[in-house]
């Protein structure tokens, strides 16, 4: 991690001069946003990205990009079907994957919802809780034997894990009022609690895992919001940053939400980003559970990289999905 990198930088400054040929990363959710760019800037350094995805037709003209930067750099790139919020579509994908038995040296866990209304996935789980956090945790851990040696996994978490620690009593909101930004806040934590502790399996290998915050970014992601409620949530924001000296909220680009994801998963050095959670392209640092903490302000809540408390949502996930991983 020679050179500095910022909230401001994006995909293509992270990679520069860094070539990717040789490499294979699965990227899930490219069909919009940050996962269309994620697998650009991949497939132009060289690398054969698989993008998965929840609808194909949509995917195929979304990603005409990503194959035009691949025939310019070198690179590949295909698709392959994913439903996160179906387990029996998530065990096909991995089935699929195992079958090719060809290895990865990156997983890019993108895909994901936020602030949905009320509802459950396929399996019953709540939908944001299924689909953002016990989806990957099913597809991933079914696809470990495909990971090299020194691969990495990086599950894009969010600033969001700051509304709610895990509830490992009550998930799917079977006894607590439902609220959309604390689901989805259980969701973000869980992303990065699966990250700790994949890591502590893994890491022996070389294999790391990390989580990381895009950056605040005007995607498909806030299709649920209803109108006028992200400006609301704009000046709240604003107001808490001039009462605390701050500089004003400003949106990232796609590209430079994506420029964390990347930099995690190939440019900063494993062991500085393994079991931690990343923002702005730097680790973040712990803020306290009991410390006052906004939007306005960087950092990653303790509850998040418990390790105790990763291991007990990898057996309540095991539970739920009625499989077992090692």
């Amino acid at each position: 991690m020679t050179q500095i990198f910022g909230a401001t930088s994006t995909t293509d400054d992270v990679l520069s001069g860094v070539s990717l040929k040789g490499k294979r990363v699965l990227v899930t959710g490219v069909s919009a946003g940050l996962g269309v760019e994620t697998a650009r800037a991949l497939a132009a350094h060289g690398a054969h990205v698989v993008g998965a995805v929840r609808d194909l037709a949509k995917a195929e003209p979304a990603t005409d990009q990503v194959r035009a930067a691949a025939a310019q750099g070198g690179g590949a790139f295909e698709l392959t079907a994913l439903d996160l919020a179906d387990l029996a579509s998530v065990r096909a994908c991995a089935d699929r994957l195992n079958t090719e038995a060809t290895p990865f040296d990156l997983v890019i866990a993108n895909a994901g919802v936020m602030a949905t209304p009320f509802g459950h996935t396929k399996d019953g789980f709540e939908t944001q809780f299924g689909t953002n956090h016990l989806g990957h945790f099913v597809l991933i851990n079914r696809i470990a034997g495909l990971l090299r040696d020194g691969a990495r996994v990086v599950n894009v978490s969010s600033a969001g894990h700051r509304f709610a620690d895990v509830d490992l009593g009550d998930p799917n909101f079977d006894h607590t009022p439902y609220v959309p930004f604390v689901a989805y806040g259980r969701s973000k934590t869980a992303n990065i609690l699966f990250a700790v502790a994949f890591d502590a399996r893994h890491r022996s290998r070389g294999v790391r895992a990390t989580a990381v915050h895009p950056g605040a970014i005007m995607t498909e992601l806030v299709r649920h919001m209803a109108p006028g409620e992200i400006d609301a949530m704009v000046s709240q924001i604003n107001e808490q940053a001039a009462a605390e000296g701050h500089e004003l909220f400003q949106f990232k680009s796609i590209p430079q939400g994506t420029a964390t994801s990347v930099w995690a998963g190939v440019v900063a050095e494993a062991d500085a980003v393994g079991a931690h959670y990343c923002e702005d392209c730097h680790v973040s640092d712990v803020v306290p559970n009991d410390q006052p903490i906004s939007l306005v302000n960087a950092g990653v809540r303790a509850y998040a990289l418990d390790p105790a408390h990763a291991e007990a949502l990898w057996t309540k996930s095991e539970e739920m999905v009625g499989e077992s991983f090692a």
